[in-house]
């Protein structure tokens, strides 16, 4: 079958009709490969689907299929949707293959066929994992190959509930002439495995590679192709990793799954706030402050550090670690500005313990306070947990989701949560328990309340 020559960008899979030394879509140097598509011709007695109303489309659910690990069918929605697409990313090492490994075990040991494509390891080795991991099953059947022809074989013989494909960046189509992990290679073969998914009704994980900025290797569209694209993330030197939803077409984004890996295997971590908070015996010290956040539907109680000291340079530091640098930035400013705390000759430094990354705005009012606190050398009361928005006039804004953020800490041993006067009219005191709910219209009252 005939082609047409086209060259690809390795970074971002733009295609040109002849080769540049920059690509003119993500500006990268030398990235563009020749590569030859393949025409693809329909048969004029080819037929074609009809169009429907909508109305008269069936809304019958099929029930889905369950991981066997609650903190990952809370990131997918409530477990694997049938003929679905899911994409997993993550840093080498993180624990793909391990937690699809378990997952596939747990789905075969429901009876269910799973089909585990290797093309990074042997047969053997995957054996030899499974072992430690205790992930066998004979319901569990391994495929040690590239080949996507092969695999497409293997699947409508075996017809598995659950295929795994590690990775998409080892398969092989056999009419493309390009290298495999290339943007063509990865983008038919994608495609491939979609209209695979969708004709048979089997899930289909893949197992994507990331660059060294941390995105997923391959083209763009592979994520806009797929039906769910998760993140594994985590630190090397840490044993939690944090399971993170970017794009998912059957439930929310905004759910994370909390992981703990062991030597036999990756554990679920049913109290996550446990490990975000330093426990003191003696007590609390200044700069550092607890701040109820919102995963999505669960509520995470993590802890907030800052320090505070005179710069030895001409122009003080500011580092981030875990919240977002021009939050802390815009917050020094109206720290300084608001509240008079002249902070210009000061070097500043923000972490929230235990590697997690909050983006909300519900931290700023926690890192105004860590920020104060460790200025005045004050602690803040170690039972004591706030959140609350920060605006640049130096006003306390409301946040969402205040009474699960207000339940938590108190579940937790807290006596005392600091928020928004705002917030407090919706709170119904009963519900709260024994907690003290202090409201607070402007930085300054907050700041005031929390180092008193």
């Amino acid at each position: 079958m005939a082609g047409k020559i086209h060259f690809f960008c390795q970074e971002c899979g733009h295609r040109a009709p002849r080769w540049m030394g920059r690509c003119p879509e993500c500006g990268a140097w030398n990235t563009l490969v020749e590569e030859v598509t393949p025409s693809r011709r329909v048969s004029p007695s080819a037929a074609f689907p009809s169009a429907l109303p909508i109305t008269q489309v069936s809304l019958d659910y099929e029930e889905r299929l369950s991981t066997g690990m609650a903190e990952l069918d809370r990131v997918l929605g409530g477990g694997i949707v049938p003929a679905s697409l899911v994409l997993i990313g993550g840093d080498p090492g993180i624990g793909k293959s391990t937690l699809l490994l378990q997952v596939a075990r747990n789905v075969a040991e429901g009876g269910r066929p799973v089909l585990y494509v290797t093309g990074e390891e042997s047969a053997r080795q995957v054996r030899m994992r499974a072992a430690r991991l205790k992930a066998s099953s004979p319901m569990l059947y391994l495929l040690p190959e590239t080949d996507l022809e092969a695999v497409e074989r293997a699947i409508r013989s075996l017809n598995p509930s659950l295929v795994v494909v590690d990775s998409i960046q080892t398969m092989v189509k056999g009419d493309l002439s390009s290298a495999p992990g290339s943007v063509g290679q990865v983008r038919e073969c994608a495609a491939c495995l979609m209209r695979l998914a969708k004709a048979t009704g089997v899930a289909v994980f893949l197992v994507g590679h990331v660059t060294k900025e941390g995105v997923l290797a391959g083209p763009r569209v592979l994520e806009h192709m797929v039906d769910v694209v998760l993140y594994f993330e985590g630190e090397r030197h840490q044993a939690y990793r944090l399971l993170r939803g970017v794009k998912n077409r059957f439930g929310s984004t905004n759910e994370i799954g909390v992981f703990e890996m062991r030597e036999e295997g990756l554990h679920e971590v049913a109290n996550p706030s446990s490990l975000f908070m330093v426990r003191r015996p003696g007590g609390a010290v200044a700069g550092a402050v607890v701040v109820p956040t919102l995963e999505g539907t669960r509520p995470l109680l993590v802890e907030i550090q800052a320090l505070v000291a005179p710069s030895t340079y001409g122009q003080p530091r500011r580092m981030a670690a875990g919240v977002d640098y021009n939050r802390l930035v815009l917050i020094l400013a109206v720290l300084e500005k608001r509240l008079g705390l002249h902070l210009g000759n000061y070097d500043a430094y923000v972490s929230a313990v235990g590697g997690v990354r909050l983006q909300e705005p519900a931290v700023d009012l926690g890192i105004a306070v860590a920020l104060a606190s460790s200025f005045r050398d004050w602690p803040v009361d170690c039972r004591l947990a706030v959140a609350g928005e920060v605006g640049l006039t130096g006003e306390l804004r409301p946040v969402s989701g205040v009474a699960r953020r207000i339940r938590e800490a108190a579940q937790l041993g807290f006596t005392r949560c600091l928020v928004p006067r705002a917030n407090c009219e919706e709170l119904d005191a009963a519900r709260l328990g024994s907690i003290t709910v202090l409201g607070a219209d402007t930085l300054a009252e907050a700041i005031d309340l929390a180092l008193e």
